[in-house]
């Protein structure tokens, strides 16, 4: 099962590598990484997307504690519903001279952002669920889509 931990670190040098060392040195792997700085500029917030039953993820947990740098470290699963998750995307189309107004729609029902024209191809950015940014990926695939990049979810706790 796919869990998001949102990690609290203080920006201490050497902190993302720890992280990551933990993870590589266990044998977990790590399926999307976000690191950003909070409002307080001596601490970041570290967005993991990480697979494992709930006794593994409690290892991981309880891991993270061990490294001194980390402040918090909280499971997105633990309250789904006290979480807002989102995840950016850009999306390079190179569709047919008669497939151009499609992707226009498709970007507009997604309320994608198209970020550059030329006269080959769009770059659509997206922002969402992971859900939404999937189904508009599967939309613009046969309209010709080569290129995609995504962040990765952020999540942040809702209310206090």
């Amino acid at each position: 099962m796919r869990h998001t931990l949102s990690i609290l670190v203080r920006n201490d040098a050497g902190v993302l590598s720890r992280v990551a060392g933990m993870f590589s040195g266990r044998g977990y792997n790590i399926e999307s990484l976000n690191v950003a700085p909070t409002l307080d500029p001596e601490v970041s917030n570290v967005t993991l997307v990480t697979g494992g039953d709930d006794k593994i993820i409690e290892q991981i947990t309880k891991q993270l504690h061990k490294i001194i740098s980390v402040i918090a470290v909280t499971d997105e699963l633990e309250n789904p519903k006290g979480f807002v998750n989102r995840e950016m995307a850009m999306l390079k189309v190179f569709p047919k001279m008669e497939q151009r107004a499609e992707v226009l729609r498709v970007s507009e029902i997604f309320r994608g952002k198209i970020v550059h024209v030329d006269s080959k191809s769009f770059v659509v950015e997206v922002s969402g669920s992971q859900d939404k940014i999937q189904a508009m990926t599967e939309l613009l695939r046969p309209l010709g889509l080569k290129e995609l990049v995504r962040t990765g979810p952020l999540a942040m706790r809702r209310g206090n």
